[in-house]
């Protein structure tokens, strides 16, 4: 019952999830930040179960630190954590698979560019310019397909995401009242705004 999205834009991405908890017919809290921060200058918004989402984008986090530590403070670009993300979510599959759907953003200082990556807990990988995890697919890729335009700007990106989640609010029939919305670019990632205060516990 996830809903993320993700658009690139000129320099950066902006990434958005709604912020609910359920299971069966239960909401456990409407507050929760799914789009967890990897670095510097990457995130990771995820869909699927709490504890798998919890769990896998804790470890990813944890490794690309201790691969920073590890070799002189040498980042990963977005492109490898996708790609090790991948390689994690594909060793797990026949193991004990994560249930998670993923947008991995960031912003590689190198290229000045921004990336987005769409990975499945199948382990499928694609690189995309806008993505749909979760019921929102139904709702929203044929909105950015029609929004989406090279050389947006910030501003045009969260806008098609505000028409996305707009949309998932008025057609979905699952109640989605909290989003959050971060932006990835040169300044690093940060919150843009948000429904349900993270901290408030």
């Amino acid at each position: 019952m996830d809903s993320v999205f993700g658009v690139e834009y000129d320099g950066g991405v902006v990434l958005a999830a709604d912020q609910g908890v359920a299971r069966s017919i239960l909401v456990y809290q409407t507050n929760l930040d799914k789009i967890t921060q990897l670095s510097s200058h990457s995130a990771m918004g995820c869909a699927g179960p709490n504890a798998d989402l919890v769990n896998f984008t804790e470890y990813v986090a944890k490794n690309l630190k201790l691969y920073e530590l590890s070799n002189d403070g040498m980042k990963l670009s977005t492109h490898a954590q996708a790609n090790f993300a991948r390689g994690e979510l594909a060793y797990a599959l026949r193991r004990g698979p994560y249930q998670v759907n993923i947008l991995l953003g960031g912003y590689d200082e190198s290229t000045k560019e921004g990336s987005l990556y769409f990975l499945d807990y199948l382990a499928s990988l694609q690189k995309v310019k806008f993505g749909c995890q979760g019921y929102a697919s139904a709702f929203c890729l044929s909105i950015m397909d029609k929004e989406w335009k090279e050389g947006m700007t910030e501003a045009d990106a969260i806008q098609i995401v505000e028409k996305c989640i707009k949309e998932v609010q008025t057609r979905f029939l699952i109640k989605q009242e909290n989003f959050m919305i971060k932006v990835i670019d040169k300044e690093g990632v940060r919150v843009h705004s948000f429904g349900g205060d993270p901290s408030d516990t």
